[in-house]
């Protein structure tokens, strides 16, 4: 009895530890940040809005009573933040750009005045520095690459340039030449997920990318070219 009482307690702090290490992976961004007044105070119950700008995709909710609010799993994308509370005028900060597991930091000092008024921000006024998380994340967008010589024309080949990204060393290749097996930060060339604008592009045998993959015999079966790719 007691041995499996400590079997179960160890099942448990495992599952619970998997749990927050997995609630820390994410392929999208957040906005953040904190409401105040013109005197520094606190404003809490604010509406606060992201509207990605280029497909028109909102998300809202409330600062709280400490006047902070956080808006999380935001699609890559530029977003516009708007800040309404009542007696202020309206705060909108436009340009924000989310990028995968980035945390952008947008603080908004409430004027009071009508609500009709508004009080526009520029993006670039706002800090690059990464001040809230310690994930790793980049994006590669296709112009970075149109005059440089990719190998087979293949986007995957474009992923080693993202810091901690490299050749997979674990000697698990499916294949000589295999396409899409990569480590990232010390993890096995079979850890990675794969999605393409949301859709799983995970290979169910090999947890290999379905796209570009090697193959029995080393040949992709299926291309994605990088001139497909944003």
């Amino acid at each position: 009895m007691k041995a499996r009482v400590i079997l179960a307690s160890l099942c448990l702090a495992f599952m619970v530890m998997a749990a927050m290490s997995a609630s820390a992976q994410t392929f999208r961004g957040a906005i953040l940040g904190t409401v105040t007044d013109a005197s520094g105070a606190v404003v809490s119950g604010a509406n606060v809005t992201a509207k990605n700008e280029g497909n028109g995709l909102e998300r809202s909710t409330q600062s709280a009573p400490d006047g902070a609010y956080s808006l999380r799993e935001l699609p890559i994308g530029t977003y516009t933040v708007t800040v309404k509370q009542t007696g202020f005028q309206t705060f909108v900060t436009s340009g924000v750009v989310v990028e995968v597991a980035s945390e952008r930091r947008v603080d908004a000092a409430l004027r009071p005045g009508q609500v009709s008024s508004q009080v526009v921000v520029s993006a670039d006024e706002i800090p690059l520095v990464e001040t809230t998380s310690n994930t790793l994340g980049g994006t590669l967008r296709a112009e970075e690459f149109n005059d440089l010589p990719v190998n087979g024309r293949d986007y995957m080949k474009m992923l080693t340039a993202i810091p901690g990204a490299n050749a997979d060393p674990s000697s698990v290749n499916d294949s000589p030449g295999s396409f899409g097996v990569f480590s990232v930060n010390g993890n096995r060339g079979r850890s990675n997920n794969f999605l393409l604008d949301g859709t799983d592009m995970n290979d169910g045998f090999r947890n290999d990318n379905a796209i570009n993959e090697g193959g029995v015999f080393g040949i992709p079966a299926t291309l994605l070219p990088v001139d497909a790719i944003q």
